[in-house]
């Protein structure tokens, strides 16, 4: 792995009760590390590969854990997630924003759900030769997409050699 999930939330300072959302959560490396971070809040893992939803599901089994709900949607669609407006407190966006084809719908989508004052971790890909990555988002255009929409900059964290990572909140 080129990013470690748990340093890079660490970053964030959850409390143990908030709210996550693992927006494309893959096969569920945050979503199983929010969880363990948040034993008293929730961790929703949103992601429409149907194959992923099982991988994510026997994880959360093998950790034992209660608190991470396994949602198949669209990140990509208004609406799409499944989450009511305004319910987590942070969002997770690792990995996703180079291959999502509507970028603006996914940026409102995390807005939508986000609470006033939540926060978005965004790690991305920075080199595009790891991973087969072909469509590299910069760190700067992706700040500008999401300040375009409202988001403010707060800061950036490491999030490894290959990897991007910045916290944008919603004022």
């Amino acid at each position: 792995m080129f990013t470690d999930p748990v340093k890079n939330l660490k970053a964030l300072g959850l409390r143990e009760d908030a709210i996550v959302a693992d927006l494309g959560a893959g096969t569920g490396f945050y979503s199983i590390a929010a969880g363990k971070l948040v034993p008293q809040g929730k961790v929703y893992a949103i992601e429409v590969v149907k194959d992923f939803l099982e991988t994510i599901k026997n994880k959360v089994k093998e950790a034992h854990l209660r608190n991470v709900e396994i949602i198949w949607g669209n990140i990509e669609k208004l609406g799409g997630t499944k989450i009511g407006d305004g319910v987590v407190d942070t969002v997770i966006a690792s990995n996703v924003l180079f291959q999502v084809e509507d970028k603006k719908n996914f940026i409102l989508e995390v807005k939508r759900i986000l609470k006033k004052g939540g926060s978005a971790l965004l790690v991305d890909w920075s080199e595009s030769s790891v991973m087969g990555a072909k469509i590299i988002i910069p760190r700067e255009r992706a700040r500008e997409m999401f300040e375009a929409e409202g988001f403010v900059f707060d800061r950036e964290i490491d999030a490894g050699a290959h990897h991007y990572g910045m916290i944008l909140n919603k004022l």
